[in-house]
């Protein structure tokens, strides 16, 4: 019988293909590998509690740190799969010079012109908390601007339909991300440095788990880069050309020999 490895990751399409690439190297090192998914601060408690024994993965230091704390001290850091940021984006036809910064949105004639809802994903990840403190920091809400925290759906559908229709907005967004694939989208300045910087996507496994493994397996997971453009292009398969995690995973690893 194959022994069994219970990998999380945080509900989001863009972790599910980070995880399905590392099912894959766990079932070709003859692991059965039971896959599940929660919410951030959830998949971090499940973790904690020890109902999964390996995590795709955690965003340190910044976005996650706080939820892995706890458990730091019985956790085996593995390889950085790729290095996610968070930014407040708007579409490249929004004029530079006239908004290059997220200071620049309280300019009268920009808050006249942008749309003033920052649609959101879920409360706990580490872009909405960010957020959160931007609309405060920079005096938006007296403005009118509003942050609402929704699903990836709300945020990204809401996105793709106010560039087809030539509308200014701001998204709060992160790489990798699907969007990124298909659509150029500026980052803007944010002087204040509250959107917690560039993080390392990093695997992590419980020490006990981490310990059976066989030294190949280790090396590879430890080795193990994918890079944001990877990351966003598997999103795009997921979300858009509506693949599941895996098959994409499987069209990846075979587009490149792996």
């Amino acid at each position: 019988m194959k022994q069994v490895i219970r990998l999380g990751h945080i509900d989001l399409s863009f972790h599910a293909a980070s995880a399905a690439v590392v099912q894959r190297i766990l079932e070709r090192h003859g692991y059965a590998v039971q896959s599940s998914a929660s919410p951030h601060e959830e998949m971090f408690r499940r973790y904690g509690a020890g109902e999964v024994d390996m995590l795709a993965s955690a965003w340190l230091s910044a976005s996650h740190g706080a939820y892995l704390a706890p458990y730091l001290a019985r956790t085996r850091k593995l390889g950085v799969l790729y290095e996610p940021y968070c930014i407040w984006g708007v579409p490249d036809y929004v004029p530079e010079e006239v908004v290059a910064s997220v200071a620049d949105l309280a300019a009268p004639a920009v808050a006249a012109r942008m749309d003033k809802l920052l649609q959101g994903i879920n409360p706990g990840a580490g872009i909405s908390r960010f957020s959160r403190q931007m609309m405060s920091a920079y005096g938006l809400e007296q403005l009118g601007y509003r942050f609402e925290n929704g699903s990836e759906d709300d945020c990204f559908r809401r996105y793709e339909e106010a560039v087809r229709r030539g509308i200014w907005l701001v998204v709060p967004l992160w790489h990798p991300q699907f969007l990124h694939h298909g659509l150029r989208i500026r980052a803007l300045a944010e002087p204040q440095g509250l959107l917690g910087g560039r993080d390392e996507a990093t695997l992590i496994a419980h020490e006990a788990c981490a310990a059976a493994m066989a030294p190949e397996l280790l090396a590879q997971l430890n080795e193990l880069n994918l890079g944001n453009s990877a990351i966003s292009e598997l999103d795009h398969m997921i979300c858009r050309q509506r693949l599941s995690p895996l098959s994409a995973a499987d069209v990846w690893l075979a587009q490149r020999g792996k």
